[in-house]
């Protein structure tokens, strides 16, 4: 095979994993009756994205399963508080809109764009250094404070995922959240890794 024909295979497998990871959240998330799914559903589908961004042979339904009856109480304190405090922030940015606020209206888009760069971290370092939901928080939280590049480069691909399913709707039931997953976990698992590298090389000096 070429060389451009090896890379469009890649890209191929990679949106195939993207669809099935899309498919196992949404089917899961539905399963728990929405409210009670999400959490648990979105931790095993961290939990899976990171196995495959690390190379792992994953056995997707069976183990998304298993990861799913094993994180649903920590899976819904860890996902559902955020999401909460998403949508009341996305609320309010709605009515002060309306209202002509807009002091208030940018303290509150700002504090949603704060919110969603320390959930992007918060789901990939709590599946990949097993930490407690209440301890993820600040951590996640101090990490993206400390790493503006990375959060910037993580805003980015949302949007721009965002922007691609608001034009396609078909994408959001079939791709776009997998992919968003798969996408955030291997770009925080590079992150991870660098200040992993430069924490140990300051400890050896």
């Amino acid at each position: 095979m070429t060389g451009w024909s090896i890379r469009l295979h890649l890209c191929c497998d990679e949106l195939l994993w993207a669809a099935r990871l899309n498919l196992m959240w949404l089917v899961f998330t539905l399963l728990g009756g929405i409210v009670l799914g999400v959490g648990p559903a979105t931790v095993a589908a961290y939990t899976l994205a990171r196995r495959h961004a690390m190379g792992e042979t994953v056995r997707a339904w069976p183990e998304f399963a298993a990861a799913y009856r094993r994180e649903f109480a920590r899976g819904s304190l860890l996902v559902l508080p955020p999401a909460a405090a998403g949508l009341i922030l996305a609320a309010d940015y709605v009515y002060f809109t309306a209202t002509g606020t807009q002091g208030l209206r940018l303290v509150t888009y700002l504090a949603l764009v704060v919110l969603v760069v320390v959930a992007a971290y918060l789901l990939p370092m709590y599946v990949h250094y097993d930490l407690r939901p209440l301890a993820c928080l600040p951590r996640a939280s101090l990490f993206a404070l400390t790493r503006p590049a990375g959060s910037i480069l993580l805003l980015f691909c949302l949007a721009a995922v965002t922007v691609a399913a608001v034009s396609f709707p078909v994408l959001l039931p079939t791709v776009a959240v997998g992919g968003w997953i798969q996408l955030n976990t291997w770009l925080c698992l590079r992150f991870f890794a660098e200040n992993e590298a430069r924490l140990l090389l300051k400890g050896n000096r």
